[in-house]
């Protein structure tokens, strides 16, 4: 027998994360689970204790930072099923006053990252509202779409503007209605409930925020953005990312149709990638699937990861704050991967373990 995903968790806490929490399923099933470390250690950049650190448990909620793209991704999915948008429209279709003279860019470059868009722009210093959001949308493109794969929030946040005129709604309740109500995922929002920071792991400390982030998204420019954004911005559980992959999974989930599904996990071939790119989603990402070659997913920059392996029937969620006190902690890399290569073995030994 190996290692335990317990063994896996509790040896990466606090040196990798002060917080994680990993669940593994086979065909949807948990077949093993772990939680470790306290929802908030430090009190400062400096390392000091918090004097009062609840621990961490199964419910959880951390900060989910780009694994918000695959609900903004299903979202976009959705809407184009029901002809509200197409993948291969021109992005000015919506925002004319900002892509009028970029009609080659699609909604499908910037699901792709191909679009030719930087990877982001920070929008802080600008006056709240409407500068910062045009300031985003009228981002510069560095090189022609479809020319190269650059991975890129200001797509994304764009992206999520697109929905959202398209829809006629912000993105935090296209969000809800088509997702997470639907699904029963009753922990997971953009902008959460204060009822809920009694479970809610501490991000980075940011002097200039007042002392360790918590409860707030850490990302700058979606905080800029008043908390809901396209690239980053959610909270979740273990449990409720679980059943969120069920999407990918099975093809749909009944929130999008088999079809939908495919085309999101279909490799679009884009050059410059290390990886392969779905719509919106990584295929083969080493990052994060170890020895799951052809699994997918994505991760997030607080310490957050998603993988569903189909060849194996492997679901694999880890959730850490790895950003707590400060970004420069080591180690995140080595456990996805470590976590990733515990779920193949559970699954072989019959997935139990």
């Amino acid at each position: 027998m190996g290692t335990s995903l317990d063994d896996v968790i509790v040896a990466a806490v606090p040196e990798v994360a002060s917080a994680a929490v990993a669940v593994i399923a086979v065909d949807g099933v948990p077949v093993a689970s772990a939680a470790a470390g306290e929802l908030v250690r430090f009190a400062d950049a400096a390392g000091t204790l918090a004097p009062d650190r609840p621990a961490a448990g199964p419910d959880t909620v951390f900060d989910l930072a780009s694994l918000t793209k695959l609900f903004t991704t299903v979202v976009v999915l959705s809407l184009a099923e029901e002809g509200r948008l197409g993948l291969d429209d021109p992005v000015a279709t919506w925002l004319p006053g900002h892509y009028g003279d970029r009609p080659a860019i699609t909604v499908r470059h910037l699901l792709t990252h191909t679009a030719g868009l930087p990877s982001g722009r920070r929008v802080e210093a600008e006056p709240p509202g409407q500068a910062r959001w045009d300031l985003i949308l009228s981002t510069p493109a560095t090189a022609p779409p479809g020319a190269a794969h650059v991975y890129s929030d200001v797509g994304m946040i764009t992206l999520g503007r697109v929905a959202e005129i398209a829809a006629g709604a912000s993105l935090d309740t296209l969000v809800r209605d088509r997702i997470t109500a639907p699904l029963g995922l009753d922990d997971t929002a953009y902008r959460p409930d204060p009822a809920l920071l009694p479970r809610i792991a501490a991000t980075e400390y940011k002097a200039e925020r007042g002392g360790c982030v918590r409860g707030q998204v850490h990302d700058e420019t979606a905080h800029a953005l008043g908390g809901v954004s396209g690239h980053a911005g959610l909270f979740s559980t273990a449990r409720d990312l679980l059943r969120f992959a069920e999407i990918l999974r099975t093809g749909g989930a009944g929130i999008l149709t088999p079809a939908s599904t495919a085309e999101m996990l279909r490799d679009h071939q884009v050059s410059g990638a290390v990886f392969r790119q779905g719509l919106g989603v990584r295929i083969g990402d080493p990052a994060i699937v170890g020895p799951l070659s052809d699994a997918y997913g994505h991760s997030g920059f607080t310490g957050t990861s998603l993988v569903v392996d189909l060849t194996h029937g492997l679901t694999i969620i880890l959730l850490t704050n790895n950003v707590h006190p400060l970004r420069d902690r080591a180690g995140i890399r080595d456990l996805r991967t470590a976590v990733a290569a515990t779920a193949l073995r559970l699954r072989r030994e019959g997935g139990l373990g």
